[in-house]
């Protein structure tokens, strides 16, 4: 399996990864349903912007750690998949830097640190509203069998 792009001759590399980005938001349910909003994406790179809603506070009435999660992993996802050959997470971590409130609206920025076989590694730092870093992320990701988009191959 390679990691060169599986892209239809006519698509530069900038329109494959907005493609794949649309064919996945179109059939990721759970992006939809939490709000999270597509900003940028290019090969090996998104940005997506969550509000925090009321019913993602937690006991403490601050943003329930797995929505950050969700919300980092989500801008994973697009960014890994931007070659358009489906890949998936292998495993993730994160670090929790400061409490996030509601009301605020959170950015998730995730670049491609390294791509080499089918494994890749990507860092997603999320930020509030002023730009305060709230989280760091790290995924290393899987390209498995088969691509989001036709390539009319």
């Amino acid at each position: 399996m390679s990691t060169q792009p599986t892209r239809p001759n006519h698509m530069t590399p900038d329109e494959l990864a907005r493609a794949t980005a649309a064919a996945m938001y179109e059939n990721d349910a759970c992006s939809r349903a939490l709000g999270l909003e597509i900003l940028e994406v290019r090969p090996g790179y998104a940005r997506l912007r969550m509000a925090v809603r009321d019913d993602f506070l937690n006991g403490h009435q601050i943003c329930h750690g797995g929505l950050i999660f969700t919300l980092a992993d989500s801008t994973f996802a697009f960014a890994c998949n931007t070659y358009n050959i489906n890949t998936v997470a292998a495993g993730c971590s994160i670090e929790y830097l400061r409490p996030v409130h509601g009301g605020d609206v959170l950015s998730a920025e995730a670049v491609e640190q390294t791509l080499s076989g089918r494994t890749g590694i990507y860092d997603i730092r999320v930020t509030n509203r002023v730009g305060e870093t709230v989280a760091m992320f790290r995924g290393k990701s899987a390209q498995i069998k088969g691509t989001l988009i036709p390539t009319g191959d």
